[in-house]
């Protein structure tokens, strides 16, 4: 079960920040975007420490507001919500 959830959890990571690549090709290139609520959905399902490497290293939506405070606002929680899972 561990290994499965390290396999998932670097899986979508992984598609995190591919997803903030890919955005911020197209955003340089003025095509189609990736919707924002893709991009935090992705960081909200597991995905947030690849979405916040993606964004830090393309330097991509590092000054957009509110999409800046609410993908560093996930982590937090899901470490709050791991905490008190432990608790249990």
């Amino acid at each position: 079960m561990v290994a499965g959830i390290a396999v998932y959890l670097a899986a979508i990571n992984a598609m995190a920040f591919l997803a903030f690549a890919s955005d911020k090709r197209r955003a340089v290139a003025g095509d189609r975007r990736t919707p924002e609520q893709t991009l935090l959905g992705l960081a909200a399902i597991g995905g947030s420490l690849g979405a916040i490497a993606g964004q830090q290293l393309f330097r991509h939506k590092t000054r957009k507001e509110p999409f800046r405070t609410i993908l560093w606002s996930i982590p937090v929680l899901q470490a709050a919500a791991l905490a008190g899972w432990r608790w249990l």
